[in-house]
């Protein structure tokens, strides 16, 4: 039984050094993009739709 205890706190210990490991690695910048906006303006633009002419309607009386 007491192997679980020392099993339980050793994974604790590890989850905690990889969520500050990654805490580090975001603050130091490592996941930042650098690449897409050198390259965004080769990407093609999305279509704009045009207003259907069911939202154009008029009231008619």
């Amino acid at each position: 039984m007491s192997v679980i205890y020392i099993v339980l706190t050793v994974s604790v210990i590890v989850g905690i050094a990889f969520f500050i490991i990654f805490l580090l690695a975001v603050r130091s910048g490592q996941y930042d993009d650098s690449y897409t906006p050198s390259v965004r303006m080769l990407f093609e633009d999305e279509l704009v739709k045009e207003p259907s002419k069911e939202s154009t309607h008029t009231k008619t009386d």
